[in-house]
């Protein structure tokens, strides 16, 4: 596509800002929402904010490694939280569990270094041979498919009043958090369409403002009116604030490596290490195809192969030691994100600068407490109205990769449906602890039918 900006321009310094904050916007309730998942499954005590900076730093690092050439965020991976639940589960106490978390996300990152290292002597032109455009296109698609239960949920969801009423019917708070949802996409939609100049540039600030201020005159009225259900955003963040205190301004986050410490360290055992091995390698196998696919949607964005300039082997390495260092700190392994590849493509900014702005943000912003309180007041319906476009941008982009494609051939045919199939229906399949997620196993099922229908005659 048309890039407004590419790769390598330089915005001016007030864009960057900008540009940072609505790549910061789109990827961090997913960022932060890892972390939150863990803690309530395994009773500790993940901060949200450390996740942010995590990311942050793992971000930083994977710019590092590709020399600044490829514009992607790296964020909290949900496909790790299996295996993040069993450091804590087969920890002997909960501040072991911690640096299991940190040793686990090392296991993985070793993972890609060493694949990296295979790419560097070998190439990548075995990928593409193993990977071509009827493969990774649905595969792609699949990415922002198997996200849409996520973003329509998110849409009808309130964060204050039940959207299910007594009688089992619907409140008023669901059409309302819809309402809301509905006015982020369409503003969002405006102005990355017929916006001018920056409007343009920065849709889902728009999207995220206008549907922030429609939750909050909603709120105003049903504070007004003494209706609840009319209120579907949650301001306890932000009036939970101490303002006489300095920690209500500014506070460093508890980072998994402090909440570990010296005494989790000391228990850690060699049976212990296995359980993380079994838990974390084979998942960083299962991750190491979306990355693939990632990249190979991004280079379509941004009309530049990645996997060549900087190359497969620098964007593993960026991503594999950037999720030791992000999970040091955030305590979850980090992935490159698809809501920050779709921010990219629907305002046609792949300036490198944004995402290094997004990086530094995250680690400012989780240091000052009120901001982090702030993004945290957004509702959920809001961010559910800017991830359809988010997800559907993906999902749009992974078609774009295969249209090209003769269909009219069974084995193109076959090798499509199989991945559209099992990657709509949720085909997942678990060896104990360890489960191979819906697109890996599509990407999987796709490669083998491709090879098993290879020698079909033209």
């Amino acid at each position: 596509m048309d890039l407004i900006y590419s790769i390598k321009d330089k915005p001016k310094f007030g864009k960057v800002v900008l540009f940072a904050i609505q790549q910061l916007l789109a990827i961090m309730a997913a960022t932060i929402a890892v972390p939150a998942i863990i803690n309530g499954a395994c009773g500790c005590e993940l901060s949200a904010s450390a996740a942010l900076f995590g990311a942050g730093v793992g971000s930083i690092v994977y710019l590092l490694f590709t020399k600044s050439s490829s514009p992607v965020f790296l964020g909290s991976s949900f496909a790790f939280i299996g295996s993040m639940c069993t450091a804590f589960a087969g920890a002997a106490s909960m501040v072991i569990g911690y640096w299991g978390l940190i040793i686990g996300a090392v296991m993985a990152g070793l993972v890609y270094v060493i694949i990296s290292i295979i790419v560097k002597a070998c190439g990548v032109d075995w990928i593409n041979k193993l990977m071509p455009p009827v493969i990774i296109g649905p595969t792609v698609a699949i990415i922002g498919l198997s996200l849409a239960g996520n973003a329509v949920g998110d849409a009808m969801k309130s964060n204050v009043a039940s959207v299910i009423g007594a009688d089992g019917g619907h409140t008023a708070a669901y059409y309302i958090a819809i309402f809301c949802a509905l006015v982020t996409l369409a503003v969002t939609m405006l102005f990355a369409t017929y916006g001018k100049k920056m409007g343009k540039l920065i849709p889902f600030i728009l999207g995220i403002l206008a549907g922030y201020i429609c939750a909050s005159i909603f709120a105003l009225i049903g504070k007004l009116s003494g209706n609840a259900n009319l209120i579907v955003i949650n301001y306890s963040a932000l009036t939970s604030l101490d303002w006489s205190k300095f920690s209500s301004y500014f506070s460093f986050p508890t980072f998994t490596f402090m909440l570990g410490g010296a005494e989790g360290l000391k228990g850690i055992s060699g049976t212990y290490l296995l359980t993380l091995f079994t838990a974390y390698v084979p998942v960083a196998f299962v991750v190491f195809a979306e990355h693939i696919a990632d990249h190979k949607n991004l280079s379509t964005i941004v009309g530049k192969d990645l996997l060549k300039e900087p190359g497969l082997n620098r964007t593993l390495l960026g991503d594999g030691i950037g999720s030791m260092a992000g999970a040091l700190f955030g305590g979850c392994p980090n992935t490159t994100y698809g809501e920050s590849i779709g921010c990219v493509a629907i305002t046609r900014n792949a300036s490198v600068v944004s995402i290094w702005g997004c990086a530094f943000g995250c680690l400012i912003l989780s240091m000052i407490t009120p901001i982090v309180a702030f993004l945290e007041t957004i509702p959920s319906c809001v961010m559910g109205g800017v991830c359809i476009a988010l997800y559907g941008f993906i999902a749009v982009s992974g078609f774009k990769m295969f249209q090209s494609v003769d269909l009219n051939k069974n084995r193109n045919l076959f090798v499509a449906s199989v991945i559209f199939i099992t990657g709509v229906g949720g085909f997942t399949i678990s060896f104990g602890k360890v489960t191979i997620t819906t697109v890996a196993c599509a990407l999987i099922l796709g490669i083998l039918t491709n090879v098993m229908l290879s020698k079909e005659e033209a």
